[in-house]
């Protein structure tokens, strides 16, 4: 796998949309809507700050003291969080992956997660970008290609926004009825889910987003008719970028990005990022919703984002 530097990015384009999906992790670079940007950007072969629109495997978020036991067996993984002493995000945000297809409005991409430090599982992770009048579906699978069982989870770091309208002007809606508490140090969690209902994190019906503080996995999703959870950031102006998911993703981990703490996204400051997850933090230790492929078994997964008025 090829490491980070890469500056491959490849264009899609229907009806009003465009996006731009980089080669090194798999990442969402630009989604915009006649011109209005509906994620956060950065400059083609540059590092994304915050890992802002990559792929997160074979697990997402973190895992304490990269230590986890599996089937009987502990493995324990590099520490890529030194200051918390976790490992985070997976192995593939950082590499090239390899284009298996590409079209105007369409782009698939895959990678051999590849064996490392205390993870022996051969996965092969695929993840396809397309545009539509519908806006924007992304289509996400894993492969066991060894001979035993593998764990796996997956997430997307993805930032959202409203064309330019500064984050402390818009609402945020949640298809969400309970959260993970976190410890306040390593950003762990600590306990079990509790409902949200008549909380800070009561998020169901649309609330203003100034001055909130937010680095919260959320769960128990409220599906619509089709399926779908629906997650939405409006505008002062009642447009708005909405990111749903399927039954899939059971799990958003919603982060403001703050200069107050030391985390502000370039030329922007304040920003809000929606991460549609599988599982929860430190998953492969707490085994919930964690994903288990047999040998040759895949996993399926979708979700997207759409521009609404």
């Amino acid at each position: 796998m090829a490491l980070m530097a890469d500056a491959q990015t490849y264009s899609l384009t229907s009806g009003k949309y465009r996006a731009d999906i980089a080669a090194v992790g798999a990442g969402l670079r630009v989604l915009e809507y006649d011109g209005a940007p509906l994620t956060e950007t950065w400059e083609a072969g540059s590092k994304p700050p915050l890992s802002a629109g990559l792929v997160l495997a074979p697990w997402p978020n973190r895992t304490a003291d990269g230590t986890f036991t599996f089937e009987g067996v502990e493995h324990r993984m590099e520490i890529s969080e030194p200051s918390r002493n976790n490992a985070s995000h997976g192995f593939v945000r950082r590499v090239a992956w390899t284009l298996n297809e590409h079209t105007d409005s369409r782009v698939e991409q895959s990678v051999d997660v590849g064996t490392h430090q205390g993870w022996p599982f051969s996965l092969t992770v695929t993840v396809a970008h397309e545009l539509s009048a519908d806006g924007l579906t992304v289509t996400a699978s894993a492969k066991n290609t060894g001979d035993s069982p593998a764990p796996y989870g997956m997430g997307f770091h993805t930032f959202v926004r409203v064309g330019d309208a500064p984050l402390d002007e818009c609402t945020l809606e949640l298809s969400a009825g309970t959260r993970l508490p976190l410890d306040s140090v390593r950003n762990l969690p600590v306990g079990n889910s509790v409902p949200t209902a008549d909380t800070e994190y009561d998020f169901r019906q649309p609330r203003t987003l100034q001055g909130v503080q937010l680095d919260t996995p959320f769960s128990a999703s409220l599906p619509e008719a089709d399926g779908r959870a629906s997650h939405v950031l409006r505008g002062p102006d009642g447009t708005a970028t909405v990111l749903w998911t399927d039954s899939s993703f059971g799990w958003v981990q919603v982060f403001t990005a703050d200069p107050a703490n030391d985390q502000a996204y370039p030329d922007r400051g304040r920003a809000l990022a929606i991460e549609p997850m599988t599982c929860p933090p430190d998953a492969l230790n707490s085994e919930i919703d964690l994903i288990v492929l047999d040998p040759g078994q895949s996993w399926s997964g979708t979700w997207g984002m759409r521009y609404e008025k």
